[in-house]
């Protein structure tokens, strides 16, 4: 294992590192959405984009991908356990912004 691997610091920059990851993370901790929801969440964010940042997040198990069978079939994202322990995380994030937001202002 070479220190890369074992760094925490580095393991979760490796888990969020795509662009959009913190934003889809946030939106599927307020509730599971269909993948059409989360895109008029983000609609600056193609529909290339989106699918894979979910594939790598559902890749580093951090977020479920569910199909109902059904017609029109259904899927929905949801976070999994250990993608739910970022919520503290998440919200210490959108803490720190709202204050650099407003040191911007000064």
């Amino acid at each position: 294992m070479d220190q890369q691997e074992i760094c925490p610091f580095a393991t979760a920059q490796r888990l969020i590192q795509g662009k959009w990851a913190i934003l889809i993370m946030h939106y599927l901790s307020e509730e599971p959405l269909r993948f059409n929801e989360l895109q008029r969440r983000m609609p600056k964010m193609t529909h290339a984009t989106l699918s894979s940042q979910l594939k790598q997040l559902e890749a580093e198990r951090l977020v479920i991908r569910t199909e109902y069978m059904q017609i029109p079939p259904k899927v929905v994202y949801s976070l999994s356990a250990i993608g739910k322990e970022f919520q503290p995380v998440l919200e210490s994030i959108k803490d720190w912004g709202e204050k650099y937001i407003a040191f911007q202002k000064q």
